[in-house]
């Protein structure tokens, strides 16, 4: 059974409304046979990696970059994963304030770097998330889920 990974940074309520979106697209019953498995950013391992078929990422952009706590998780899987992961299929989402310029960018490098393949385009919001938004969460979560069945 093919296995997705969310890895997330979730520390304001709308963090959480998106976080909460792409774990319900993810699990919803009509993609069967993909175990979802979600980590708080400082909680995840190399070996969470390694095991996961695909990889979905969400966090705030703070101060014009991702949040500390998805670098602080790049930084402990990067070496180790990097031959091991390569074309491994991803998506992330990233809330704002006003900006998600540089959160965007940072992930986009570092994914780069990684060889990993975003499947679909990622969720950037600013401000209190709407409903196209959440729906948008939605999406994501159940499109990169729906992938690894594939």
């Amino acid at each position: 059974m093919p296995t997705l990974l969310i890895v997330h940074h979730t520390p304001s309520p709308n963090c959480q409304s998106m976080f909460e979106a792409v774990v319900s697209g993810a699990t919803t019953p009509e993609i069967e046979d993909v175990r979802v498995v979600r980590r708080a950013a400082l909680s995840a391992t190399v070996s969470d990696v390694l095991a996961a078929d695909g990889v979905l990422l969400g966090t705030p952009a703070n101060l014009g970059y991702m949040s500390g706590a998805l670098k602080h998780f790049f930084d402990q899987i990067y070496y180790p994963c990097l031959d091991e992961t390569r074309g491994r299929p991803f998506g992330y989402y990233v809330h704002g304030g006003n900006d998600v310029t540089g959160a965007v960018r940072g992930i986009e490098s570092i994914t780069t770097g990684l060889g990993w393949r975003r499947v679909v385009d990622p969720v950037t919001l600013t401000g209190e998330p709407d409903r196209a938004g959440v729906e948008a969460c939605w999406e994501l979560g159940a499109t990169v889920a729906a992938g690894l069945t594939a």
